[in-house]
């Protein structure tokens, strides 16, 4: 029987931005993003965009978020990204408009392969459909496809296709019934 050996463990051929935007980046995103002190979505919207997102009107992005790669990412219109919420946009993300990414969310575009013995990196794109609510401390796996007005609710895990106009719950999260919006 086979082994993991992380000393073979080689992602050389993923290549998300050059190597001093990266470095702008982070220094960017803990100074704006993460660190809880900046409240102000006006100023994390010039950032975003300055580093290539592509953000719609009337978004609001509470503190302490955290964002891997700007240039991978585009949210739309009056959408909403709450306090801790982490994207980490290996791939792309793509949320859009009035969706809710309720506190402590994570949107997850990478993974690792453990039937590889180098644990080879896996990524996939996450596509957040308009009216969408991911709830507080929910998490997105990469591949996944929230259809319109789809909801997750709270500590849940989806993976694959949430289709629209539905409420899903657990984890794996499984549909458990119908959104009606009066």
């Amino acid at each position: 029987m086979r082994e993991t050996d992380l000393l073979k463990y080689n992602n050389s051929w993923y290549q998300p931005g050059g190597a001093i935007k990266r470095v702008l980046w982070y220094f960017a995103n803990v100074i704006f993003f993460i660190c809880p002190l900046n409240p102000s979505s006006g100023i994390k919207k010039i950032i975003l965009k300055m580093f290539g997102a592509k953000i719609g009107a009337g978004v609001v992005i509470k503190p302490g978020v955290n964002i891997k790669y700007p240039w991978k990412l585009s949210i739309g219109e009056n959408s909403w990204i709450g306090e801790k919420v982490w994207i980490d946009n290996l791939d792309q993300v793509s949320i859009g408009k009035n969706c809710c990414l309720s506190q402590g969310a994570m949107l997850l575009c990478g993974n690792h392969n453990y039937k590889k013995e180098a644990f080879d990196l896996m990524i996939g794109s996450i596509i957040i459909e308009d009216g969408v609510w991911i709830g507080a401390r929910a998490m997105l796996t990469p591949h996944t496809h929230c259809k319109t007005h789809a909801v997750l609710s709270v500590q849940s895990v989806g993976s694959g296709t949430l289709e629209s106009y539905s409420i899903y719950r657990g984890n794996p999260a499984l549909k458990i019934k119908d959104r009606v919006i009066e």
